[in-house]
């Protein structure tokens, strides 16, 4: 018979093997088998991660734990969060900036530290927040950072990983979310300033944004050669915020409509070259999706555990609710669906670090996260009984934010129509 790798048993099998060992060695294999680094999520977390990663984490728990979720509660009733507090308190201790150059204030990292840190704050106690800061991290900047001149870095980059403003993505229009291709604002190039008319949906941090990177039609040429990418401060003359869209989930994050009026901004804020803003939108739309991805991880895992203890403890003809199979089996099928979702999610991330494409790996990924964080709220909250219908429960908090996730960054129909494209399946257009 082949030895065995202690690793690849189960609980229960690994005590029956270690059985015959001495004693000091059966304490270093149960020590090994059920350690965790801190910060940790997930039985596959120490595929990606390494120590530094995971006290990266812990470093960034330790401020969720006093700073952020207190409050969730408060700001989930009022709204909005103070945003600039608390991308201060962030910016401070570099968790803005993680993956960003040294020279402008991050930490130089790769793109794998800022998926911990995407991942570990999925321990908000809500989907707002996290969605806000990663809109600040991975969303607004990653075009500025690649393809910015040094002195716009320095005016925009620079504050914004420092946590002194607050970042806004400008992209969706009422008529063109998913179809970025049909925007409709336009940048009309005027002596040394682009002349900006039109509007932005569905903004996150529009209300207290100080400066939003803005998607335009920067000329009339095809629609994918004509857009560009510009640096738009918020408290410029003929911005107008419209309105605070009230939404149904994400609640801690405000959503604004915002209007353009001959806003006037100066030339040298476009960010990299005229026309290819289309191009960049494109590239931070992967580093957006695989954010995503990582977010909603904790969240499923959480909701998941909380359910147990509760199924556990709550009773039902005179038996915990976790007692009937329906119950226990479901559980155990969506905490595999987890598992599945982040091995694929770790290994577009991998591939993604080496500098591959994983426009694909990074599609899959977001459609299988949307849907499954939508199923696993469905089932977990039918489990909760007349609680689940309650707002005081964290898993009527996932249910209704997680509604968003199947539509925002793209939609499952685009992420759909992208994996069919690399499969070669998507009927050609004539």
């Amino acid at each position: 018979m082949g030895r065995c790798w202690p690793g690849l048993l189960t609980r229960g099998e690994r005590g029956w093997w270690s059985s015959g060992l001495p004693g000091p060695a059966r304490s270093q294999l149960r020590a090994a088998s059920s350690s965790r680094a801190p910060g940790a999520t997930g039985e596959g977390a120490n595929l990606l991660y390494s120590g530094e990663h995971n006290a990266l984490r812990a470093s960034l728990r330790k401020i969720i734990d006093k700073e952020i979720n207190p409050f969730v509660d408060k700001w989930e009733e009022e709204g909005q969060f103070p945003a600039h507090k608390v991308f201060k308190t962030l910016g401070q201790a570099g968790f803005l900036g993680v993956n960003k150059p040294i020279e402008y204030g991050g930490m130089g990292l790769d793109f794998s530290y800022s998926i911990a840190v995407a991942e570990e704050l999925g321990n908000i106690h809500c989907g707002g927040v996290p969605m806000a800061i990663g809109v600040q991290t991975d969303m607004a900047t990653p075009a500025l950072t690649r393809f910015g001149s040094d002195e716009l870095k320095r005016q925009f980059l620079v504050p914004t990983i420092a946590g002194e403003v607050v970042a806004c993505l400008g992209v969706s229009e009422p008529g063109a979310g998913s179809d970025v291709a049909s925007i409709k604002t336009t940048a009309v190039r005027k002596g040394d300033d682009y002349i900006i008319n039109g509007g932005k949906m569905w903004i996150t941090s529009g209300c207290q944004a100080d400066w939003m990177c803005l998607l335009a039609n920067s000329s009339e040429g095809p629609r994918y050669q004509n857009k560009s990418l510009i640096c738009l401060p918020m408290n410029l003359p003929g911005v107008h915020i419209a309105k605070k869209i009230d939404k149904m989930g994400m609640r801690s994050s405000d959503t604004a409509q915002i209007f353009f009026e001959d806003v006037r901004v100066p030339s040298k804020y476009l960010i990299g070259e005229e026309g290819m803003g289309f191009t960049y939108q494109m590239l931070q739309f992967q580093e957006e999706r695989l954010w995503a991805v990582a977010n909603i991880l904790a969240p499923m895992e959480n909701v998941i555990q909380e359910t147990i203890d509760y199924t556990r403890q709550r009773k039902i003809y005179n038996q915990p609710v976790l007692h009937n199979q329906t119950v226990h089996f479901r559980l155990a099928e969506l905490a595999t669906e987890v598992e599945l979702v982040r091995s694929l999610f770790y290994q577009a991330v991998a591939l993604y670090v080496r500098g591959n494409d994983v426009t694909k790996f990074a599609s899959m990924a977001k459609l299988k996260e949307g849907r499954l964080a939508r199923e696993l709220s469905d089932n977990c909250l039918q489990f909760w009984g007349g609680m689940g219908f309650t707002s005081e429960v964290l898993v009527n908090r996932l249910y209704r934010d997680s509604r968003l996730l199947s539509r925002g960054a793209g939609a499952d129909e685009v992420m759909l129509s992208i994996i069919c494209k690399y499969m070669e399946t998507l009927p050609q257009k004539k």
